[in-house]
C-alpha cells in the first residue's frame, strides 16, 4: 500500500506542475498582447545603455536635432515641382513651429562661399573672448586677387568683437584669417574646430578647410546643414545684432600705434537698402556669399507678418539679381502659407 501511495502522490505532483506551467504560458501570451503606456526614446535608451554599435560625437546628432526642422519633413514629389529656376538649392524654415515651408535640393552638396563666415562667427562667439585684443598677422596677405576684405593690415590691433563686424558686414576674408589665428591658433586649427562644431550640430554633410569660404573642392555644405549652423549662431544676441547692422565704425590702432578708423557696411542688400523684401516679411539680417564656383548665395533671418521667425536660404544663383529674385519668391510663397493656416 505504501508503494501505491507514493506513485499516486508522484502523479499528483506532476499534474500540478503541468497545470502551473500551462498557466504561466497563458499568462505570458496574454501579457505580450497588451500595449505598454511607457514612452520609449530609442536614441536616449541606446545611448544611455551603450547598446548602439558605436558611441561618439555622431551618436548625439539625432538627439540634438529633435527640436529642429528635419529633412524628413520634406515631400520629394512636391520638392521636384518647386524648382525656382537658376538657383541650385533653396529652403525656408519656420523656426517658430519647426516646419519646412519650402525646399528645393536642400540636401544636395553646394559650395558655401562667404556664408562660411556664419560658422566662423559662431566659433568666435562660442569659444573666443570678444574683448581680447588681436594683432593681425602677415598671413592676411595670402588672399586671392579680388577677395572681399575689411582693409586690415598686418600689425593692426583690434578686439575680437571688432573683427567679427569686419568679418560679417563687408565679408572680410582678412578678418576671417585674423579670427582663425586668434581663436584656433592657425587657419588649420580653426578649421578643425569648425568641423567638430558642424558634427555636434548635426551638419554631417559639411566640411571646412578655411575660415572665409574661398573655394576648395573639400570645402562644402548643404542648405539643410547651413540652416542648422545659422540657427545656432542666431541664439547669440550679439550675432543677430551684427548681421542686422547697416554699418559699423571700428576704431583701433595700427602696428605703429597710430589710431585707425574704418567703416564697414553690410553687404546684404535687404539691410543696405538696395533690395526690398516681400510684403509681410521683415528681414532681420543675413550673410551673403559669392565665388565663381559657388555663384551667388544668401542666408537670411526674417519675421513673417504673423510673428513667425524664418530662416531662408538660396544657393547657386547665376546672378545677384536672380539671387534676390529667388529669395523674394520663396519668402513670399512661405508668407502666404503662414497666413493661410
Amino acid at each position: 500500500m505504501t508503494g501505491v501511495k507514493c506513485i499516486n502522490n508522484s502523479l499528483k505532483d506532476k499534474r500540478i506542475l503541468a497545470i502551473f506551467l500551462t498557466l504561466c504560458l497563458l499568462f505570458s501570451f496574454t501579457a505580450c498582447g497588451k500595449k505598454s503606456n511607457a514612452s520609449y526614446n530609442v536614441y536616449k535608451t541606446t545611448d544611455e545603455l551603450r547598446i548602439s554599435s558605436s558611441y561618439d560625437a555622431k551618436s548625439n546628432i539625432q538627439l540634438m536635432g529633435q527640436n529642429l526642422c528635419t529633412p524628413t519633413d520634406q515631400n520629394s514629389e512636391q520638392e521636384a515641382a518647386n524648382d525656382i529656376g537658376t538657383s541650385k538649392s533653396a529652403a525656408v524654415y519656420d523656426i517658430t513651429d519647426n516646419k519646412v515651408l519650402y525646399s528645393y535640393n536642400m540636401l544636395n552638396q553646394v559650395y558655401p562661399a562667404s556664408t562660411t563666415k556664419v560658422m566662423t562667427a559662431l566659433i568666435a562667439f562660442k569659444y573666443g573672448n570678444l574683448d581680447q585684443e588681436v594683432t593681425v598677422g602677415d598671413d592676411i596677405l595670402n588672399l586671392e586677387t579680388g577677395s572681399s576684405v575689411a582693409h586690415l593690415n598686418p600689425g593692426d590691433v583690434l578686439t575680437l568683437r571688432q573683427l567679427i563686424y569686419g568679418l560679417m558686414l563687408p565679408s572680410g576674408n582678412d578678418a576671417a584669417i585674423a579670427i582663425a589665428d586668434a581663436v584656433g591658433g592657425s587657419v588649420d586649427g580653426f578649421a578643425d574646430m569648425m568641423n567638430k562644431e558642424a558634427l555636434q550640430l548635426g551638419a554631417t554633410q559639411t566640411h571646412y578647410v578655411n575660415a572665409n569660404g574661398l573655394h576648395d573642392e573639400s570645402h562644402y555644405t548643404t542648405v539643410y546643414d547651413m540652416y542648422l549652423i545659422f540657427q545656432e549662431a542666431c541664439k547669440y544676441d550679439e550675432f543677430v545684432q551684427v548681421i542686422s547692422s547697416l554699418s559699423y565704425n571700428a576704431y583701433y590702432r595700427n602696428g605703429s600705434g597710430a589710431a585707425v578708423q574704418n567703416t564697414w557696411t553690410n553687404s546684404c542688400r535687404y539691410i543696405n537698402g538696395k533690395k526690398k523684401s516681400p510684403e509681410g516679411v521683415s528681414v532681420i539680417g543675413g550673410k551673403t556669399g559669392t565665388t565663381g564656383e559657388a555663384k551667388y548665395c544668401l542666408v537670411l533671418l526674417s519675421t513673417s507678418s504673423n510673428g513667425h521667425q524664418l530662416i531662408s536660404l538660396v544657393y547657386g544663383a547665376d546672378t545677384v539679381y536672380n539671387l534676390y529674385l529667388d529669395m523674394n519668391e520663396i519668402l513670399s510663397s512661405s508668407q502666404a502659407k503662414l497666413i493661410g493656416q
